[in-house]
């Protein structure tokens, strides 16, 4: 018990570590893009971030998992191309794009059953949790219902695309106790299409990204910036309806 609670202060000391390093990094370099070309010579903690982020934007975070999905995606497009982004030494490893995909995918899938299961196995208790209660007002989780009732198998499936409707629509899921085997069918084929394409199309084309990136990068910067403080300030300040 000692040794993994040692193990598990190491990673978080060394996860704190990486984070300041690369703060640092991104405040007195020019190129940002240099201070991230490490971390794709570092499969391990990559794969291991990408696993917690999607367990997160499962549960709610306020950060959409395409977020994770194109870094890890641009990562391992710098590791696809070493001639451009030099490892730390010869022959060290790098953030595979098809591994990556494995890994979202796998971890999308398990962490949006997780969802339903909780949905189903905690019903409408759940709306009571504080957290979750902030998040879904009681207007939206009738209407999520009432749409999952409604159009069943076509419901879940929109959920996995729709940023902002996946955390209550898989609750939705399980709370009407929609069959486990039809939700696990249809949410992990709409997680085949849409997880490891966005990371396999950055890791074969992030260079023309990068590139429209360098070009615009205040643009987007400020528009990312704008955009992002809207979302939080719609999900934690004022929530409105989630559906119409």
């Amino acid at each position: 018990m000692i040794q993994a609670l040692n193990k598990c202060s190491d990673w978080l000391q060394n996860i704190l570590t990486m984070i300041l390093e690369t703060f640092q990094c991104l405040i007195h370099n020019s190129d940002k893009l240099v201070c991230l070309s490490e971390y794709a010579y570092q499969p391990g903690w990559v794969y291991f971030f990408l696993v917690v982020m999607m367990l997160l934007s499962a549960i709610g975070l306020p950060l959409p998992e395409e977020v994770t999905l194109v870094s890890v995606g641009i990562l391992a497009y710098m590791g696809a191309n070493p001639d451009k982004f030099p490892p730390p030494f010869p022959g060290a490893p790098y953030v595979n794009p098809t591994t990556a995909a494995i890994v979202a995918f796998l971890a999308v899938f398990l962490s949006d059953f997780l969802i339903y299961l909780i949905g189903r196995f905690f019903g409408v208790k759940i709306f009571d949790w504080g957290p979750v209660k902030k998040f879904i007002t009681p207007e939206s989780r009738i209407k999520i219902e009432s749409w999952t009732n409604k159009y069943g198998a076509l419901a879940c499936g929109i959920f996995r695309f729709t940023p902002g409707l996946r955390f209550p629509g898989h609750l939705a899921c399980g709370m009407v106790k929609f069959p486990a085997w039809k939700f696990a069918l249809v949410d992990g084929i709409a997680a085949a299409i849409s997880v490891p394409t966005q990371i396999l199309l950055l890791a074969h084309f992030g260079e023309h990204i990068l590139g429209a990136f360098k070009q615009f990068k205040f643009v987007i910067l400020i528009l990312l910036v704008v955009g992002g403080a809207i979302y939080l300030y719609k999900k934690w300040k004022s929530p409105k309806e989630i559906l119409p």
